[in-house]
């Protein structure tokens, strides 16, 4: 192929290959369909790569008079090693995907429509972009909302296929923000319907559901977060210390760092029990994302009364804390120190002061001053060894060159 010499116009302006499926974008440039699709929705660009041009829908025309010319041109250098290129399979198109989104409506074909839906979005990102713009994320959470109203609340477990099917679907379509605001923007009700599936669904609706709230709240105004109810953070700890599975944990808690900025939202998590779940997770821990994510978790929990209080009150809360620090990424180690100063300034009572001694926490931010590390970590290090100054002092585990740190 190396002999021969590809005309320009064959060629794709990204990969600067033979264009094996050309399509025409609105700006009037053809690409490769490949080349162009990953520029949209792996790389997260919406501007023309040759005239930089915004494209706002991402649309793309077949280019079947270049696809056949190309297709010819291979033929007749057939000699010299050029393969032909296939015919590409004709794309979906929105007309399809809403019929099939209309016959899902009733009972008899729910499961095989869902099914050939979820089969479509999983091909491309160009047929879950036109599966959206057909208005597939609407009527799949009308699906849910419907699904789980129809259960006696509390009593009857939300397990049909249809639900699991919808819970699936919605979540392979890797909705755009606009979307993901949409869904949030209904008065709570999906939510609450994601909540009710958390706590009566099997263990797949259950991840499913608590990857898409995760996904939503990314994208959630303070208004959406402040009005999240008890029942929400019941279930998201539930799911926590059941380990469905590692992408439900880790949505679990990045789920929780987002609401738990709102500061009656902490309160609401340590209600549900969320420091003592959180410090199981970090003594089982084998990740280091995990153990990083539940540090900055617990770090934000511990910034009221009642979160400080639930960690004192687990027998390990103080000891994995500090052990963790040093043991994970500098961010996570900061993190951990934070952790320690918040109860050194507002709940050390002299039993915690001595327990912090005991379980190492004085060595522990001592070394922390040798190693290299950020001066955050190394400032909020020296911060706590002066606060308990008196009751440190005399440990053989301070070096001597630390004393300089203590008020006389």
């Amino acid at each position: 192929m190396e002999e021969v010499e590809i005309p320009s116009f064959f060629v794709c302006p990204i990969s600067l290959q033979l264009m094996k499926d050309p399509v025409t974008v609105p700006t009037g440039i053809t690409y490769d369909r490949e080349s162009i699709e990953k520029w949209f929705f792996s790389v997260k660009k919406s501007t023309c790569p040759v005239t930089k041009q915004a494209i706002p829908d991402c649309e793309l025309t077949p280019n079947h008079t270049l696809r056949r010319l190309i297709q010819s041109w291979c033929t007749l250098n057939a000699a010299h090693g050029i393969e032909r290129i296939p015919t590409p399979r004709s794309p979906i198109s929105k007309s399809q995907i809403a019929k099939l989104l209309r016959e899902a409506k009733s009972p008899e074909m729910q499961n095989k429509c869902l099914k050939r839906l979820r089969s479509i979005a999983t091909e491309n990102a160009t047929n879950r972009c036109c599966m959206e713009a057909a208005g597939a994320a609407d009527s799949l959470a009308a699906l849910v909302k419907n699904e789980t109203s129809a259960s006696n609340c509390g009593s009857l477990e939300v397990t049909s296929r249809p639900l699991d099917e919808a819970l699936a679907l919605l979540y392979h379509l890797q909705l755009s923000e606009a979307s993901l605001k949409n869904l949030i923007s209904d008065g709570g009700v999906f939510v609450d319907s994601l909540t009710r599936i958390m706590q009566s669904g099997t263990c797949d609706s259950r991840a499913y559901a608590v990857m898409l709230l995760k996904s939503m709240f990314e994208v959630a105004d303070i208004i959406h977060l402040s009005s999240l109810r008890m029942e929400l953070f019941v279930e998201v700890v539930r799911l926590l210390r059941d380990q469905v599975s590692q992408k439900a944990t880790k949505s679990a808690l990045k789920l929780l760092i987002r609401a738990c900025q709102m500061g009656r939202n902490r309160v609401k998590a340590g209600e549900a029990s969320a420091v003592p779940v959180l410090i199981d997770l970090l003594l089982d821990s084998r990740n280091e994302w995990q153990s990083e994510m539940i540090l900055m978790l617990l770090d934000v929990l511990c910034q009221c009364a009642e979160g400080r209080a639930e960690l004192l009150e687990h027998g390990a809360g103080i000891t994995i804390v500090s052990k963790k620090i040093l043991r994970v990424s500098e961010t996570a180690s900061e993190r951990g120190v934070r952790i320690l100063l918040s109860i050194s300034k507002f709940s050390a009572t002299p039993s915690i002061v001595q327990e912090m001694l005991q379980v190492g926490v004085a060595a522990k931010l001592c070394l922390v001053l040798q190693v290299e590390g950020t001066s955050k970590t190394k400032e909020k290090a020296k911060e706590i060894l002066k606060l308990h100054a008196r009751a440190w002092k005399s440990s053989p585990c301070i070096p001597a060159e630390f004393l300089s740190f203590y008020p006389a």
